[in-house]
Order: structure tokens, then sequence, then C-alpha cells
């Protein structure tokens, strides 16, 4: 049993890791505009990789020289496909090992079952991604659901390892910790709707946009939700004044975010068992205001982008790391088998 004991968690830890690649990868399969660079799915014209489907490409690349299909944009989408394939992979034997576990103390399967069913949900969208011609609900969707996986990979590696213990939960924090994350993953699906309208520059200056601190905007248009890439439902393209609405909620919500979550790190900076994802998670959001900045300022380069879209999924990380500690302050440490003291109110 220790021996299928530590298989398991080694597989958690590899799965982990894992999504936390294909986020940042499916980050750079985005921002390279190589979502459709295999227009059919799961195989690219009906092939297994972009080897045999060279003539398709080449048709394709000919009759669109600056379109979204190429053999780079191929291989990028299908090396994103790959790596989705084999986590999912990983994630069945996870719950596989979760289920011959289960007689273990505090070894219930159910949240290796939640992993499974959103890998399996987050794969449907993958596909829907590509059949919807990239359309920005889906792959806002997409992402919000990758972020989610991310979250609860993060709970289900952080119940494998050890860490210093949190004496009692600092004034209500696992409350505060939830409205946290609540926020933060609605600034994740504002952020991944500006990305799928192409909205990152459509605002060039800063502090302020378009030289007013409130410039013409349209929300209406902008969070219309059913409609396809760069277009509204009447088959109108979408205007600036949209895709400034949609940037310009994304940048000033961020401002709430860095508050809330910056107050709640640089209180729980010192507190034992808390200390290093707190100070971590300081530095990731002057990371993401840095990364979010220099997007503007140097036109959205795309080393920079990924990195923004990498600091929100290590934002996710660090967070439910938080709340995993604060969901255990004063417990046993099951990992010790010692009961943690409780510091004096």
């Amino acid at each position: 049993m220790d021996r299928l004991l530590t298989r398991y968690r080694r597989l958690v830890f590899l799965a982990w890791f894992l999504t936390l690649d294909l986020i940042m990868f499916g980050a750079f399969v985005r921002l390279t505009d190589s979502g459709l660079g295999c227009p059919d799915w799961p195989g690219c014209y009906g092939h297994l990789s972009p080897l045999g489907a060279g003539d398709h490409i080449r048709a394709a690349l000919e009759a669109m020289p600056y379109g979204p299909v190429s053999a780079f944009k191929a291989w990028i989408e299908m090396i994103h496909r790959y790596a989705g394939a084999i986590l999912g992979l990983m994630i069945i034997g996870i719950a596989v090992y979760a289920w011959r576990l289960r007689r273990l103390p505090d070894r219930s399967p159910v949240l290796a079952g939640c992993v499974l069913i959103m890998v399996c949900i987050q794969g449907a969208f993958g596909a829907w991604t590509v059949t919807h011609r990239l359309m920005p609900l889906v792959v806002t969707t997409h992402l919000v659901l990758g972020m989610s996986l991310l979250a609860l990979m993060t709970w289900l590696a952080a119940r494998e390892k050890h860490h210093a213990p949190v004496p009692a939960d600092p004034g209500a924090g696992r409350a505060w910790m939830i409205l946290g994350l609540a926020v933060l993953f609605l600034q994740v699906a504002l952020g991944g709707w500006v990305s799928t309208n192409y909205a990152a520059l459509a605002c060039m200056d800063f502090p302020t946009c378009h030289g007013a601190w409130v410039p013409p905007m349209d929300f209406r248009e902008g969070y219309a939700l059913l409609r396809g890439l760069g277009q509204l439902s009447s088959g109108e393209l979408i205007s600036q004044d949209a895709l400034t609405a949609i940037h310009w909620t994304h940048r000033n919500f961020a401002f709430l975010v860095i508050a809330l979550l910056g107050v709640l790190a640089w209180r729980w900076r010192r507190t034992p068992g808390l200390a290093g994802p707190a100070r971590l998670l300081l530095a990731l959001l002057a990371l993401q205001l840095l990364t979010g900045l220099t997007t503007i300022f140097f036109q959205w380069p795309l080393l920079i982008a990924v990195m923004h879209n990498g600091g929100a999924a290590g934002l996710v990380l660090v967070g439910v790391t938080l709340l995993w500690r604060l969901s255990r302050a004063g417990k046993i440490d099951a990992q010790a088998g010692k009961p943690i003291r409780r510091s004096a109110p």
C-alpha cells in the first residue's frame, strides 16, 4: 500500500505541473493565433499530426497567406492537444489510484473524481473552441475552466505535501480568502474576455485611456456574449468603443484584486504556515501589475503576454494553497500525526 501511495503522489504532482504548463502553453496558442492552426478536431485535417496534413495546410496557406493556418501554427495547436490528452490519461490514473486508496484515513476519492469530471468538460470546451471558430464566450470559458482545473489539482497536491502548521485561522482568514479567490476568478474571466476579443491594445495610454479617465465606451456591445469573434450577433464588426469598454473594465478591476489580495498577503506575511505563500502572493501581484503595464507600453509583446497569463495562474495556485492551509488551521496534521497547538486569542 505504501508503494501505491508513493506512485499516487508522484502522479498527482506530475499532473499538477503539467496542468500549469498547459495553461501557459494555451496562452501561447491563443496569442500566436494558432487556435485554428488545425481547423478540425481532434486531428488535423483528419490526420493524427500535421505531417499527414501537409497538402491541406499548403492549400490553406496559399488561399490565405496571412490566415489562421500554417505548418507552424498547426504544430503549436496539435502539441497543445497532445499534452491535453496526456493530462487526461494521467488524471484517469489519479482517479483509479484514489479509488484503490479510499480505505486509508482521509483518502476520499471524491476530489479526484471531481478533477476527472472537470478535465472531461475542459476537453469538450477545447473541441468547441475549434468548432465554434474561436467564439469569445467559448474561449473565455475554456480559460476559466483551465484555471478551475488548476485550482482543483493544487488542492489535490496540497493534501500530499507536508507544510508548517497554521496554529489558528487568523481573523476569519478562510472567508476572506474565499472572497479573494472569487474576485480573482472574475478578473481571470475579464482578462480572458480581453484576450479573446483582442482588446489588449484598445487603450494605449496609462493611467488614462484615450486621454480620459472615463473614455467613450459601449458596454452593451462589448459584453454581448453570444457572438462570433470580432463581430456582433448582427454580423457587424465590433466597435472601438466596445473594445475600450472591455479593456477599461479589466484594467480597473485589477486594482480591486490587487488591493484585496495585497492586504491579505501583507497581514499573513509573518503568520506561521502562511508566510511563504503570502510573500509569494505579494511578488506575483507586483509581477502582474508590471507585465500588465508592459503589455500596454510595449504593444503586447508575446513573451510578456504569456507571462501575464502565467502570473494569473500563479495567483490561483498560491490563493488555493493559502485556502487549503487556512482550512487546516488548528486541526491535526495528518502527516506529522500531532495536534496543532492553537495560539492564544
